[in-house]
């Protein structure tokens, strides 16, 4: 049969099962007067084809390996790690002008007095955006001042790094720890984020002492007496944090 084509069937492991294998037409040897003559068709086959146990096993072997480049996108921090780095807290409030940039200030000028600055990563931000940019309040800057703190922070909004960047994140108010958790939820959809991190959603009146107040009031819309109101908190809310901190964690003082 000068010109016409022997058929060889290629079956592969990856034919689904309702495919007909293939047939692949080579030529023969033709007729040196003659053009070999090419054509595809298919056999009919009244059995689907099962691939064999070596196919299934040389697939499924290969298909299981690890890709060398793919690599966990976040993974914790060895026990060495978290004792080298330095412990960080944000505090979070609304616009990030008033409450949680005095916090933050307060709370490093604690650090400071006590040598332990090297130690702490202190930042704060709001649950919106809307003041992003801008310095603290100047009343709230003002207040500070007479009691020797300065308030130096730029407002900042919340952002999903900060859930595995932070060790405590100290909410202002319970509308404020409720906008944190949601974030972090709605967060956690679009991009990995660490499992558990909302336990290091607290409130920060949770480490007073000396007064029974449950959150830190907003003095935006107040008078005067309203933002040293917020000191009093703060100043009480920050001692009691940081003897938390160095009670549970004694690397920082030894440090």
């Amino acid at each position: 049969m000068g010109g016409i084509l022997n058929a060889v069937y290629l079956r592969s492991c990856h034919q689904t099962l309702l495919c007909p294998p293939l047939l692949l037409l080579l030529p023969t040897q033709s007729s040196p007067l003659k053009k070999p003559q090419f054509f595809l068709s298919y056999a009919s086959s009244s059995k689907p084809f099962l691939p064999s146990p070596s196919h299934v096993t040389s697939s499924s072997s290969s298909s299981s390996s690890p890709s060398p480049s793919k690599s966990p996108s976040m993974s914790a921090p060895t026990a060495e790690e978290s004792v080298s780095k330095p412990f960080s807290v944000l505090f979070v409030c609304l616009g990030n002008i008033c409450r949680s940039p005095a916090a933050e200030a307060v709370f490093r000028d604690l650090v400071n007095k006590k040598g332990l600055d090297s130690s702490f990563k202190i930042d704060s931000a709001g649950t919106i955006g809307y003041h992003e940019g801008n310095p603290a309040d100047g009343r709230m800057r003002k207040a500070a001042k007479r009691r020797g703190v300065n308030v130096t922070s730029i407002s900042r909004p919340l952002q999903p790094s900060d859930f595995a960047e932070f060790d405590l994140i100290l909410a202002m108010d319970m509308q404020n720890r409720e906008d944190i958790l949601s974030a972090y939820e709605r967060w956690s959809f679009k991009e990995a984020l660490p499992a558990g991190a909302e336990k290091k959603v607290k409130l920060m009146c949770s480490y007073c002492k000396r007064h029974e107040e449950s959150e830190v009031p907003d003095p935006y819309y107040g008078g005067p007496e309203g933002f040293d109101k917020v000191l009093d908190l703060l100043e009480d809310a920050c001692e009691s944090l940081l003897d938390s901190i160095l009670a549970e964690n004694s690397y920082i003082a030894a440090s």
